[in-house]
């Protein structure tokens, strides 16, 4: 249990979980010892019957070249139903992804079941989260103010970029419960491994399959690399690739 003073953001029977539950250390390390492996990791998980992966082109990262790896610290947002401008003339702002911050560990990654058109954290949301440890950040929705997020080295991946505030628009409803990003059920403590390509969202109870898996198959594909570097004939690459599975 946290000690943690809660910020009253969000009514305290909406936040499912107070911690997000620990995964182990070694199911981090062989993530990333893969590099950027989400298309490995996807493969794998469509062998298992995993849904679990978003591409690029919908998610899409706003550091180019960075590997995350880490438990999911989610928060859910719904829209508002007061009209907007009564909402900004008042300053009532339900946004309440700093509470998530405020629980957040080191190593966690926030995801955000987010709102369209909206941003749902920006520059100021995406410092706290560094300073609290996070890796970064999964948004199906808006963010904002990209480069102070950069400047921090706070990565984000999200659909959408715009200026436009979340703050009179958007209420946080849950934290730390079942989220649901583009068709995909997430749940706080799931394994996110996320890079240029795109996000895998890998269940808790799979993860250690699923790495094992994707090892061999990186392991099969650095091989293929090493034949076609080689100068193998590609009409004779199934039958070098078949030789090396062989010897394995």
């Amino acid at each position: 249990m946290t000690s943690k003073k809660l910020t009253g953001k969000i009514a305290a029977d909406r936040i499912r979980h107070l911690e997000v539950p620990r995964p182990d250390p070694r199911l981090i390390e062989g993530f990333m010892a893969l590099g950027d492996c989400t298309g490995v990791v996807s493969d794998v998980m469509d062998e298992m019957g995993i849904v679990g992966a978003v591409g690029a082109s919908t998610l899409r990262p706003t550091i180019a070249g960075k590997v995350i790896v880490g438990p999911a610290l989610t928060v859910r947002n719904m829209v508002q139903r007061e009209h907007v401008y009564d909402q900004a003339k008042a300053k009532v702002n339900k946004m309440a992804e700093f509470e998530g911050h405020n629980l957040a560990m080191p190593g966690d990654i926030l995801v955000i079941e987010g709102v369209p058109g909206v941003s749902n954290m920006g520059g100021i949301s995406a410092q706290t989260g560094k300073r609290q440890g996070e890796l970064g950040s999964i948004v199906s929705g808006g963010v904002r103010d990209v480069p102070h997020a950069r400047a921090f080295d706070y990565p984000m991946w999200a659909s959408e970029i715009t200026p436009i505030t979340g703050k009179w628009r958007i209420e946080t409803v849950e934290i730390n419960g079942d989220v649901e990003i583009f068709g995909i059920r997430v749940r706080c403590g799931d394994l996110v491994v996320a890079d240029d390509t795109g996000v895998c969202f890998v269940p808790i109870e799979r993860a250690a399959e699923v790495l094992e898996r994707s090892r061999k198959k990186a392991d099969g594909e650095r091989e293929r690399c090493e034949h076609i570097d080689r100068g193998v004939p590609v009409a004779d690459l199934p039958a070098a690739d078949l030789h090396a599975k062989n010897k394995a």
